[in-house]
């Protein structure tokens, strides 16, 4: 199963450690190549990595960092990498023609989660989010963070100021090619978002979630949670 990560945006909140979000070293290594490590201990060795702003240091990086880590990385470019996530979701569309899975070149997840997706069953046209129902444990900012309404074993409702909500987003997910279908459908209503998309087929009831259970994530996105990833990696908890 390939494994497409979107590492197209600026990642401004943390600019005095890097010029490039995804290249950021944390603990040693950088960002993206812990994503990748981490899909990678789950069986994952095909990548589909949407680049945009400086990306040009970033395809050679990752051109240097493959074949040391036993992977593939497929590139694809995001000239408007201005615009909101779900357009470097659909740029990769030509590369993505089977199930695939989904994560974010900031979001560092244990690698269960990537396996528990990778054995979850990818029905036709649907996607699966992994959400986490521990919505009071302080790890993720909660007025940062995506929320869910789930219901069912399905998202009724997911953005980041709904104010229902029993879950969070980890930013991971289990595709169909059906996500590109909504991507247009909720660009076509001026939503240019992954979440617009999940809303879609949310009312198409194609949205379906996956509970982590107590499996630790973190969205690298500032400078305070840069601090907490780090603290986990060196309990060895990521």
């Amino acid at each position: 199963m390939k494994c497409l990560i979107v590492a197209a945006g600026q990642g401004t909140r943390l600019r005095d450690k890097g010029l490039s979000k995804p290249l950021i070293p944390i603990k040693g290594s950088p960002l993206i190549e812990r994503v990748i490590q981490g899909a990678h201990s789950a069986g994952v060795d095909e990548f589909v990595v949407v680049s945009g702003y400086r990306g040009q240091e970033l395809r050679a990086a990752l051109d240097a960092l493959a074949p040391t880590l036993g992977v593939t990385v497929t590139h694809v470019v995001n000239d408007e990498w201005d615009r909101a996530n779900g357009i470097s979701v659909h740029k990769a569309r030509a590369q993505l023609t089977e199930p695939f899975l989904l994560t974010m070149c900031d979001h560092l997840v244990d690698p269960g989660i990537f396996r528990a997706l990778m054995a979850a069953p990818a029905g036709t046209d649907t996607v699966t989010l992994a959400v986490d129902f521990n919505i009071d444990r302080p790890l993720n900012d909660p007025e940062d963070v995506t929320r869910v309404k789930c219901v069912d074993g399905r998202i009724e409702n997911i953005g980041k100021v709904i104010r229902d909500f029993n879950a969070f987003d980890t930013g991971v997910f289990l595709c169909t090619p059906g996500m590109f279908t909504a991507l247009e459908a909720s660009q076509a209503k001026g939503d240019d978002s992954i979440s617009g998309a999940m809303n879609v087929l949310a009312g198409w009831k194609k949205a379906l979630v996956l509970d982590i259970g107590e499996r630790i994530w973190i969205d690298v996105d500032d400078p305070a949670a840069f601090a907490k990833a780090e603290t986990l990696l060196d309990a060895g908890q990521l």
